[in-house]
């Protein structure tokens, strides 16, 4: 318990202190999952709407894939991704294994199915009398379809924000292919791994204590959400 206080009080220290090496750290986790999860809306919240409101034959097996790659193994990933980007792989010449790039493509790769079937299940829940409703106004078939998405947009920003909570504490695929080098790739997750192997459990606890207060904000952020589409 000694320990656990020691390292509790220096942790919240060394994040009043302003210390480079840690909010360099933060900053760069921020950005490799917020643009992991940019890309993942990009790709997910058109895909999730499609599926939602279209009717094809296999359509049901496409919905059962992507549930199923919702539980993605962050390990897979980072080994596919790494036989794809190592110099002996197809990828290999462009030279992303080890970048903050190629933990961008990974995270975006898991957060991807997450977004795109909760945005499936956001529009899903949207009544059919909308979309009907609009197109007996007038309304084009896509902008009827806007209609529709637009009455699901605060749960589909729910979706977004969820894939980011998976994303921003993922270290399986990140640790494989960005190679956790400092002042390069290391981020939290793998900072976290690394400093509490070494023993070094005050960097360990103050991205800990960052990383919970992610959590809150983003569960916060999923409470107001929520409570602005019932209204």
């Amino acid at each position: 318990m000694d320990t656990i206080a020691r390292g509790l009080w220096r942790g919240l220290l060394l994040i009043a202190s302003g210390e480079p090496e840690l909010y360099r750290i933060i900053w760069l986790s921020l950005q490799v999952s917020g643009s992991a999860v940019v890309l993942a809306a990009l790709a997910g919240c058109p895909l999730g709407a499609a599926l939602a409101l279209s009717r094809f034959p296999g359509r049901r097996a496409v919905v059962g894939l992507l549930n199923t790659c919702m539980g993605l193994p962050p390990v897979v990933v980072g080994l596919t991704l790494y036989l794809l980007l190592s110099r002996s792989g197809p990828l290999g010449a462009l030279g992303l294994l080890f970048t903050p790039a190629a933990m961008i493509a990974a995270q975006a790769l898991l957060a991807t199915p997450i977004v795109a079937a909760l945005c499936l299940a956001a529009v899903a829940e949207v009544s059919p009398q909308v979309r009907e409703a609009a197109l007996g106004l007038g309304a084009s078939p896509l902008q009827a379809t806007l209609v529709v998405v637009r009455e699901a947009r605060f749960a589909m920003m729910a979706a977004v924000i969820a894939g980011f909570g998976r994303v921003i504490a993922e270290v399986g695929a990140v640790m494989m292919i960005g190679g956790n080098i400092a002042g390069y790739t290391r981020v939290m997750t793998t900072a976290i791994a690394l400093d509490t192997a070494k023993g070094d459990f005050e960097l360990a606890i103050g991205l800990g204590l960052v990383l919970i207060c992610l959590a809150f904000a983003l569960n916060a952020g999923l409470q107001a959400l929520q409570g602005t589409g019932r209204r």
